[in-house]
């Protein structure tokens, strides 16, 4: 009798994922109203709108159908208030502070937080309020991926495989692909390893609505080889907080080899931060 009890209870949070759907967001309701403009447009315009902020998407197939069937699809980007933060992206009061600081950020950048579109959750918060929830579907994620899979899923917290993880580090990616099922996510567009976990998971339990990666482009920190901005590395980031003089200093630091545009990061800043200002279009080309 032992061994059944894990069987019934692995059978229960299989079901309560697989009931999860397109049509089963908590973000239903009236907000599909005729007045909306995105109800005006057509499934095409609706899909290059969005293709266009993602350098990949997993499937397009699927990101298609799932506008044809959900006006308004829940999006995840989930983000860590560890510290300062950069133009690429303890303590639970201590955290809570720097995540209404992070925020203000947002809003200052011009965010409408107001539409009813954008919503912060706090995750302690949501698990707290339905731990019975939440972590039934933690540990059916933990239990049915081997130790390395884990691991490969470890960049999501500035670290690579060949660090030596603590065992948090090692549940942390199997907490933030539950995320993605609790909050009843359907865009996963930041975390691409994760939301890779996520649609293995989905075809492990059978359920056919998977998560859609539609991933970001990451601009890259400001040294040599560094293939995203960092927080533990000040010199490598623009912080949204940084004043003119602090900016113009690290651009002159930065690594900006002349006619190179491979692995530029003084270039990949001006393609994707300044060129889109204007309406012409621009190609970047190496100059032999």
């Amino acid at each position: 009798m032992a061994t059944e009890a894990p069987d019934q209870n692995q059978s229960s949070t299989v079901a309560a994922i697989q009931s999860l759907s397109v049509s089963d967001s908590h973000a239903d309701g009236p907000s599909s109203s005729s007045s909306n403009p995105t109800n005006q447009m057509s499934l095409e315009e609706k899909y290059q709108i969005v293709r266009s902020v993602g350098e990949e998407c997993i499937l397009e197939d699927e990101l298609r159908n799932l506008l044809a069937n959900k006006p308004e699809p829940v999006c995840y980007d989930g983000f860590e208030p560890s510290g300062r933060m950069h133009i690429a992206q303890g303590d639970l009061k201590k955290i809570e502070t720097v995540g209404r600081y992070l925020i203000e950020i947002w809003k200052a950048v011009g965010m409408d937080l107001e539409g009813g579109k954008v919503e912060f959750l706090w995750s302690s918060k949501e698990i707290n309020s339905r731990a019975h929830e939440y972590w039934p579907i933690v540990m059916d994620i933990a239990r049915r991926n081997k130790l390395p899979r884990i691991i490969r899923c470890s960049q999501i917290m500035g670290r690579s495989e060949q660090d030596e993880l603590t065992a948090a580090q090692i549940l942390y990616p199997c907490m933030q692909c539950a995320d993605i099922f609790f909050l009843k996510c359907q865009l996963g567009m930041d975390q691409r390893k994760v939301n890779v976990l996520a649609r293995e998971y989905c075809d492990d339990i059978k359920r056919k609505n998977k998560p859609i990666i539609l991933s970001l482009h990451m601009l890259p920190g400001l040294q040599q080889g560094q293939d995203k901005m960092s927080k533990s590395d000040p010199s490598s980031s623009i912080f949204m907080e940084d004043d003119e003089a602090e900016v113009n200093v690290k651009i002159k630091k930065a690594y900006c080899p002349p006619k190179i545009v491979e692995g530029n990061p003084c270039l990949e800043y001006v393609k994707y931060l300044i060129l889109p200002w204007f309406e012409e279009e621009f190609e970047m080309t190496d100059i032999g």
